[in-house]
């Protein structure tokens, strides 16, 4: 783990793995500290991966003022900057397929091949799920009804059939969100991360990507609607459309997704 300076900003970041150059920007709320993360996956054994605690997340600074999508974007930009990095194959899951969207419309350069997982365009492409709904929800609900977002196999019915087996999920999600929850300005960074993910809209500009592109969408993803993952597949020139086992978090359900990632990059 490394801090830098980028963007007049001081980022956390990682470097894992041997191979092309590879930077994996990930979801709402990601922390480096956590146990799943692009740093611990198995792309580490073919590529050579850059990842980082976003503005307002993690170890990150956290600076009291509103976020765009576009402040992501250069933060990200400055960060390849400071690595040495010209360009680089680029990823973003959830969140994070939001900031590579805007990274491969403003600078078509500095990306080689994109792939956009559990993610949306915004405006007349359809949205992601408004994630700043739950905020003021008691954890346990809030956790539950998370969940039912992200996973539509997560059912009132699939609850009650299975009461401890949902509980046991529901705990455990309690505790994630609750994980670094306490530490300095961390409320305050997450509440500016989801109201620049509330303004999130490329639809109109995704024709300025010139990668080529792949977007993975989850067949029980209620987080990231399958519809809108796939207007926005059809608006990216060169770009196909795939459908993945899973949920929101298909990423971490099986080594399906980091296998196909490795295969598409590998071209």
């Amino acid at each position: 783990m490394k801090q830098i300076t980028a963007n007049g900003l001081t980022f956390m970041t990682g470097l894992e793995g041997q191979g092309p150059r590879f930077l994996f920007i990930s979801g709402t709320g990601a922390d480096l500290r956590r146990a799943n993360t692009a740093l611990t996956s198995p792309l580490t054994k073919d590529f050579q991966i850059l990842s980082y605690d976003q503005r307002g997340m993690g170890q990150s600074e956290k600076p009291d003022r509103p976020y765009t999508m576009q402040d992501y974007a250069e933060d990200a930009v400055a960060i390849l900057d400071a690595y040495g990095w010209d360009d680089a194959l680029l990823a973003g899951y959830s969140f994070g397929g939001m900031v590579a969207q805007e990274i491969a419309i403003r600078w078509p350069e500095r990306v080689t091949r994109l792939i956009l997982m559990a993610t949306t365009a915004g405006g007349e492409g359809g949205s992601s799920y408004p994630l700043e709904n739950l905020s003021g929800l008691p954890p346990e609900e809030r956790a539950r009804k998370a969940m039912e977002v992200s996973d539509l196999t997560f059912t009132q019915k699939w609850q009650a059939d299975n009461p401890e087996a949902s509980q046991m999920r529901i705990t455990n999600k309690i505790q994630a969100q609750k994980e670094f929850a306490g530490e300095p300005n961390a409320a305050m960074g997450a509440r500016r991360q989801l109201a620049a993910r509330a303004g999130h809209n490329t639809y109109d500009r995704l024709n300025c990507i010139t990668a080529p592109t792949l977007v993975l969408s989850g067949t029980h993803d209620g987080q990231a609607p399958m519809p809108a993952q796939k207007a926005m597949a059809e608006a990216i020139p060169n770009c196909q459309f795939e459908i993945m086992p899973g949920s929101h978090g298909m990423l971490w359900e099986s080594n399906a997704v980091f296998d196909r990632i490795s295969q598409f990059m590998k071209r």
